[in-house]
């Protein structure tokens, strides 16, 4: 009957707090055939309970073990073949023998040590790479919670605009940061006209592996959100999300008039350019609009002198044939 109290006041222990590496992977008969023999120095007696708080310091609450344990996906067995080493030799030792608590501490610091020292030299994961999707081979083993976190982002990645000109080709690459499984699903969805995540917005386009959307050649009609989610058989893994914005081939030509008729008023006659592009010169077709105008008001001129000098030698003859009749006029008389 004692024994029995004894036995589950130690599982109560246990199990109480949180697991932690030891806790995980070293079941609670082998723990209480451990802890049977722990003797404390200074009164000489037998202490079960005080054996457990010092499994709790070495491994559960140290650090040190924890990091160690955060291993990639599948790597968890190992840990447990690790560790396994190091406490059940100990166990088959000290099974129903007595020793004092000192020898526990050396012993049980010694594997805790040899667990850190081989458990780090597993492959770590590459880590998870924000902001969205459900990235398995992100996710890192726990050994507080016995489980591998996943990397806890959303499914819904942000909306990246996309401005293309009307009879313009337009492509979506639906592509993430970190390694996708072999077996995906690529659906494509579309939005008209409105910016939007809701799933009930969309109609679905297409269906296939073909992580790339083109779009020859755009018109009004194709502006909107577009959405591609990838699944791994029904596990949905990413939505990532497109809003295409179409400018009409009038109006983007129009812009580009005033713009060029904005440049033309800089000081200089020179043409903004853009970063990276060469720069161009707007003299020569200045120095053409001069030439133009420059000739145009000399024939003008031109032209004027010349209907000025005809209207003074019109009028010089005129005045000459008076004189003649007058005279003629006078001889009759």
């Amino acid at each position: 009957m004692c024994r029995a109290i004894v036995w589950l006041a130690s599982v109560c222990l246990l199990i109480c707090p949180s697991l932690s590496c030891y806790d995980c992977f070293i079941d609670v008969e082998e723990s209480l055939r451990l802890c049977w023999g722990h003797v404390l120095t200074n009164t000489n007696v037998r202490n079960m309970d005080e054996c457990f708080r010092k499994l709790d310091r070495i491994f559960n609450t140290n650090q040190t073990v924890i990091e160690a344990g955060r291993v990639g996906e599948g790597f968890d067995i190992k840990l447990k073949e690790i560790l396994e080493a190091e406490i059940l030799p100990i166990v088959e030792e000290f099974d129903q023998n007595l020793n004092m608590d000192t020898v526990y501490e050396r012993r049980l610091q010694t594997a805790a040590d040899n667990f850190i020292a081989a458990a780090s030299k597993l492959p770590r994961v590459s880590g998870c790479f924000p902001p969205c999707g459900f990235q398995n081979a992100g996710a890192v083993y726990n050994c507080i919670t016995c489980q591998y976190d996943s990397c806890e982002f959303p499914l819904d990645c942000p909306v990246e605009e996309i401005e293309v000109m009307e009879n313009h080709k337009a492509q979506m690459w639906c592509d993430v940061a970190f390694d996708l499984p072999s077996d995906i699903e690529v659906i494509w969805r579309f939005a008209e006209e409105i910016k939007t995540q809701e799933m009930d917005q969309f109609i679905e386009v297409t269906a296939g592996v073909d992580r790339l959307y083109s779009i020859p050649s755009t018109s009004l009609q194709h502006q909107g959100t577009y959405q591609c989610e990838i699944y791994s058989g029904s596990r949905s893994i990413v939505r990532i999300y497109f809003y295409i914005t179409v400018t009409p081939q009038l109006v983007a030509g129009h812009t580009e008039l005033q713009e060029i008729f904005d440049l033309s008023l800089l000081p200089g006659g020179q043409l903004l350019t853009a970063p990276g592009a060469a720069p161009r010169s707007f003299l020569p077709l200045l120095l053409v609009l001069l030439t133009t105008c420059l000739t145009t008001s000399l024939l003008l001129l031109f032209l004027t002198l010349g209907v000025l000098y005809w209207s003074s030698s019109e009028e010089d003859h005129n005045e000459g044939d008076a004189d003649d009749d007058d005279h003629f006029e006078f001889e009759m008389s």
